[in-house]
């Protein structure tokens, strides 16, 4: 595999410099800080929570010694959250930080209004109601928003880069994330602009996902779009599997869709929201308030192409697009 550094794909796309790191204040009464994770995903210890985890040992936070870490999963399956953000809230833990996607905050904010919470990636904060504003979230919840407000137009217009002519592209996403209607929003107005025609398709299980790539063949796309979700994002090698078998040219969001042989990945550097998360668990338990810390939107945007997929469906990558990569899978 081949790395470079990746700025931006459309405008140029400052990186926020993390905080310096500084010795961390004595706890009161000598007890170590209890920071507690909430993960929705089966894995996350080793995907989101790792860097969360580095950062704060970076800023002096020492498992062991002056650090309790309590993580809980609910393996993929949403209905556990609320038990396993209870259980979490009655450790007496200093921060809950709720991992991927919108459910598990929403399952922390219901299960306390005094804990400060700290989510690192949800696609629409506001519309999913964690947060009056980006600006000033207010209550005991803020972080970071795992969307920039055009990621999924980019998106789009990568497809018609890579397949000009004004192909039929196919956007799979679930109803029933508050992120999928708002990046839909934008992949239409988008659409409309550079006048690509559309066909949408919805999956809420994992279970609906073969029939929507099934009818994207059917309906003529030249191509998919995938918004993903938590739903989608437990089906990474199901969907890209799928794709390959009907020979479907599609774009992702994370990395490891690329790594799991999608075509290409352009999405927010998750390793990057986490450990900016973990200075923002840093300056709450230094006193800061969550209701005054502003949900960061994302500045790093990685984009991977993966050049196996690419020579197995029989296309070629425009040496531009090569060239912005910020990693070639071969």
């Amino acid at each position: 595999m081949r790395r470079r550094q990746f700025i931006g794909l459309v405008g140029g796309v400052a990186v926020v410099p993390a905080l310096r790191p500084s010795p961390v204040r004595a706890q009161q009464a000598g007890r170590p800080y209890r920071i507690a994770y909430l993960a929705l995903l089966s894995g996350e210890n080793a995907t989101f929570a790792k860097p969360l985890l580095q950062r704060l040992e970076e800023l002096g936070y020492r498992e062991g010694k002056n650090l309790i870490w309590d993580y809980r999963s609910a393996e993929g399956r949403a209905e556990r959250l609320p038990q396993l953000a209870a259980e979490l809230v009655g450790t007496g833990a200093d921060v809950l930080v709720a991992g991927f996607g919108t459910l598990a905050p929403k399952a922390a904010m219901a299960a306390t209004r005094s804990i400060p919470i700290v989510f690192t990636s949800v696609g629409d904060p506001v519309g999913a109601g964690l947060v009056a504003s980006l600006g000033q979230p207010g209550g005991n919840v803020t972080g970071m928003s795992g969307q920039a407000s055009d990621i999924a137009a980019k998106k789009l217009q990568l497809l018609d880069d890579l397949l000009p002519g004004k192909k039929l592209v196919a956007v799979l996403g679930n109803p029933d994330t508050p992120y999928t209607a708002l990046a839909l929003k934008q992949v239409k107005t988008a659409a409309t602009a550079i006048r690509v025609p559309l066909e949408v398709l919805e999956a809420r299980t994992v279970d609906q996902i073969p029939a929507a790539v099934d009818q994207a063949i059917r309906s003529g796309a030249a191509s998919m779009l995938v918004l993903e979700d938590p739903v989608l994002l437990s089906a990474i090698q199901q969907t890209t599997d799928l794709a390959a078998k009907r020979r479907l040219p599609a774009i992702y969001g994370p990395r490891e869709y690329a790594q799991a042989g999608g075509l290409i990945s352009y999405g927010t550097d998750q390793s990057q929201l986490s450990r900016r998360a973990a200075e923002y668990v840093d300056r709450i338990l230094r006193g800061a308030s969550p209701a005054s810390l502003p949900v960061e939107q994302p500045t790093k945007f990685e984009l991977v192409i993966n050049l196996r997929t690419a020579k197995a469906l029989d296309l070629e990558i425009p040496t531009d697009l090569l060239s912005l990569a910020d990693e070639l899978i071969e």
